[in-house]
C-alpha cells in the first residue's frame, strides 16, 4: 500500500480527495468499494457499501452511504462539487463477496453478489464505465485508490496484492 496522505473510508462511509494522496478502505467482505476517478482533475472518491437497496432501511434519517441506490448518486455529487465530470468518470470495483454458505440459496443471503449488482446497474445509469473489478470469491480486502494516478490497490490475506 502507499505511504503517504490516506484518507480512510468507514463502513457505510464515502468520501473524495483530489490529487496526491489515497482513500483507504478496509473490511471489505460482502460489502463493495466502489470508486471513482476522474483522470484530468485527479478527483478520486470511494463508497464503502453495505447492502444494495435503501428500501429496506427502517424509519427515520437513512445514513445514505450504506445503500448502493443511495450512496453512488452522492459520491458522484460530491466529485461533482469539487470539479469532477460524470463524463469523465471511470470506476473500479472490489468486495461483494459471499462470505457464509447457507444452504437455502434465498436471494435475501446473497448480499455480496447483490450488492456488486446495484452498483453495476446505477453505475450504469450514470453512464459511468467500470474499468475493472476484483469481486466475489468468498474473501475479505483492503483497496486503497491513489488518487495521482487512479491505480486501485487491492489487498487480501489469501490472495496476496494487486493493482488494477
Amino acid at each position: 500500500m502507499i505511504q503517504q496522505n490516506v484518507v480512510k473510508v468507514g463502513m457505510a462511509d464515502l468520501n473524495v480527495i483530489r490529487g496526491e494522496g489515497a482513500l483507504r478502505t478496509t473490511g471489505l467482505g460482502s460489502c463493495v468499494g466502489v470508486t471513482l476517478y476522474d483522470h484530468a482533475t485527479q478527483i478520486g472518491g470511494m463508497a464503502h457499501v453495505m447492502l444494495p437497496s435503501s428500501s429496506i432501511a427502517r424509519e427515520g434519517p437513512i445514513n445514505s452511504a450504506k445503500f448502493a441506490d443511495t450512496a453512488l448518486p452522492e459520491l458522484v455529487r460530491l466529485m461533482e462539487e469539487e470539479g469532477a465530470a460524470v463524463r469523465r468518470m471511470e470506476a473500479k470495483m472490489a468486495g461483494g463477496a459471499q462470505m457464509f454458505v447457507f444452504g437455502n440459496r434465498s436471494d435475501s443471503m446473497r448480499i455480496g453478489p447483490r450488492n456488486v449488482e446495484s452498483c453495476k446497474a446505477l453505475l450504469d445509469r450514470f453512464g459511468i464505465p467500470v474499468k475493472a473489478e476484483d469481486t466475489g470469491g468468498n474473501y475479505g480486502r483492503t483497496i486503497e485508490l491513489d488518487c495521482a494516478t487512479g491505480i486501485l490497490h487491492i489487498r487480501s490475506v489469501q490472495h496476496g496484492s494487486r493493482d488494477l
